[in-house]
Formats: C-alpha cells, structure tokens, sequence
C-alpha cells in the first residue's frame, strides 16, 4: 500500500466495511480529510452513519448523515445528498429542502463574506477581519456569485434578500 492520505483512507474504509469496524470509518475520514479530498470525506461520512444507523445509533448516525448531507449539497453531488437525506430521514430527522438560488446555500463563511461585502468592504478588509487572504476571498465570492446566480457585488444586496 503506498503511504499516501488517500491510500491510507481508501484501505481503512474498505477494511471498515468488511469488518464493520467504526475505527476503520473515523480512519478513513481522518485520512481523506487530511487529503484534502472533501468528496471521499463526504462519502465516507455518509457509509459511517449509515452503519451508525443500522446498528441503531441513531443520534451518531444524525451527526455523520448531516456532515455529509452538508458536503454533498455545497458539492453539489444531488444524488449522494438525496442518498443522504433518506437516511437522515430514517433517523427520524427531516432534512428541508433547499430552493436553488437562494442564500439558504451558502456555507456559515459564504455568508459572513458576502454580508460583508455588501457593506463595502474590500477583499483585503475583508480578509483582515476573517483572518483569510484577500484572494480566498476573491474565490469565496465567486463561489457566492455562481451559487446565488449573480455577475457582480451590485447584484449581491439583493440575491441574498430574495
């Protein structure tokens, strides 16, 4: 096996659903977190909570299932989340759906810059205050502009008003 985050995940996740061992999961989403591969980690969570589920750890299986419910509708991987919100609602948990081009998309951080863009703030104050660099910033907001379906910061007050 090569020493690599991803092969490090790939093999605990495969072990994990072989043997049904939690601590293969916790592995494999450690390793693919380290990796940087956000998608991996997304379905890693999601085959964790739903062995959580089915060994009717419902609370933990919520916890996972959420996690990559959130992921797989920032990715915007449809099917994995639809996947995931079934189990969610098999929890018991109901999962509201979001209408596309609206802010209820943003993540927590989309939203705190684009609230701050919005009162006029450059990229570089806007990044001293968030402790980021201005061109994450910049990447941060066109993220927000694809996702609310706007060109420019003009468009901006109003998209996350509607």
């Amino acid at each position: 096996m090569a020493g690599t985050d991803w092969a490090r995940g790939v093999q605990a996740l495969a072990d994990a659903l072989v043997t049904a061992d939690e601590n293969g999961y916790r592995a494999g989403i450690a390793s693919f977190t380290a990796a940087g591969m956000g998608m991996q980690a997304a379905r890693a969570h999601l085959l964790f909570g739903e062995w959580l589920r089915r060994e009717n750890r419902r609370s933990e299986a919520r916890a996972e299932l959420h996690r990559a419910h959130e992921s797989f509708t920032t990715i915007g991987a449809e099917a994995l989340a639809t996947r995931a919100a079934r189990e969610l609602a098999a929890t018991g948990e109901t999962v509201r759906a979001k209408a596309p081009g609206t802010a209820d998309q943003l993540t927590a951080q989309e939203a705190q810059i684009a609230r701050l863009a919005v009162t006029g703030r450059t990229n570089p104050e806007i990044g001293a205050s968030l402790f980021l660099s201005p061109r994450t910033v910049e990447w941060h907001l066109r993220k927000i502009f694809t996702k609310l379906g706007i060109t420019s910061r003009r468009e901006l007050a109003a998209a996350l008003q509607g």
